[in-house]
């Protein structure tokens, strides 16, 4: 009988990749979504690549009793959870938003996974817990600094509250998964980020942009302490990013985790500049963009890329797509959504 994984949030864009690769991997997977900022064109993607009937179940993490039916209903012993409101400058302007979101849906998988004794989670965290780091790249063992947003703030607490909850009740396992900026899409263009609304993360905006959907991209800050004066990035392809969700959760279920709670860095390794990054898509898919500099944004880190030593060495994982090659799914990706030949 194949090992059953819960994906929580797994309609969305990091969700919906790693429900792919898991069922490429050999494990079952049910995915929880409310579609506050999905809908079912994800888990549709994820059945069509995998032509798996991927069972579904929409509920809201924050709904505690309306969650207990899952727990109650599938028998999954491992979470990866990844529900939670993402967007930096909406959780500056409505913090407590995104912590009564990100919290209380996080303590709710946290309860139910002890009541019903499913021992395993993978958490969905974020290398703003670093803040404005002293040192480059970061490490695991890098101070965390004061976060810049709710949303930062929001993944800091969240690994604290997996920490101590893992150490306190015996048969709980965790791992933080510590993203970088996730980019591109699935190679088969049927799933990738299609976000609500005006886009909130760079490259949804670039495609946008580059579809005619958004007249001008803005680049946030052109006078940082940088090469070229706009933020420094580690954007790590979306595949491989959800590749190593897998290898967490096989870890955990073939317990080879050496502690209850274990922290990885997944990114490149490699600073990546937003100006870099608009013309490396130019040039690779063969357009020009319309864009101009604007004012810095709040929430904004100036600098941040990886040190993955860790990852590599201890799950066995790297980032393997190159940049080039990120793009050009992520362009492929937008024209199939809008029906550009």
């Amino acid at each position: 009988m194949k090992e059953m994984v819960l994906v929580s949030g797994g309609a969305g864009y990091i969700g919906s990749h790693t429900a792919v690769e898991l069922i490429n991997a050999g494990y079952d997977v049910v995915v929880a979504d409310n579609l506050s900022n999905s809908d079912m064109s994800g888990v549709e993607g994820v059945r069509k690549i995998t032509s798996v009937d991927v069972p579904f179940v929409n509920v809201d993490c924050c709904d505690k009793e309306a969650f207990r039916k899952v727990f109650e209903q599938y028998n999954f012993n491992s979470v990866i959870h990844f529900a939670a409101f993402k967007a930096v400058g909406e959780s500056v302007a409505d913090p407590m938003k995104y912590y009564r979101n990100n919290l209380v849906s996080f303590m709710n998988v946290l309860d139910l996974m002890r009541e019903f004794g499913r021992p395993n989670i993978v958490f969905s965290s974020s290398a703003t817990v670093y803040g404005e780091a002293d040192q480059l790249p970061v490490t695991e063992q890098t101070p965390r600094k004061p976060a810049t947003s709710a949303y930062g703030n929001t993944k800091q607490m969240c690994e604290d509250i997996l920490r101590d909850t893992v150490n306190a009740y015996e048969g709980l396992k965790g791992i933080s998964l510590r993203y970088f900026n996730p980019i591109g899409a699935h190679p088969s263009a049927l799933i990738g980020e299609l976000p609500r609304g005006v886009p909130q993360n760079l490259v949804p905006f670039i495609t946008q942009t580059a579809a005619g959907i958004r007249e001008c991209l803005s680049v946030f800050g052109d006078d940082y302490d940088t090469p070229d004066g706009s933020c420094l990035r580690d954007y790590i392809d979306v595949v491989d990013l959800a590749k190593a969700h897998v290898v967490a959760i096989t870890r955990m279920i073939e317990d080879k985790n050496k502690a209850k709670y274990e922290i990885f860095n997944i990114g490149t390794g490699n600073g990546v500049s937003v100006l870099e990054l608009v013309n490396s898509f130019e040039k690779v898919n063969e357009l020009k963009l319309n864009y101009k500099i604007a004012p810095r944004r709040p929430g904004d880190v100036v600098a941040i890329w990886a040190d993955t030593s860790l990852a590599n060495e201890e799950l066995g994982w790297k980032a393997e797509r190159s940049l080039d090659d990120t793009l050009r799914s992520a362009w492929s990706w937008e024209k199939n959504v809008r029906g550009i030949k």
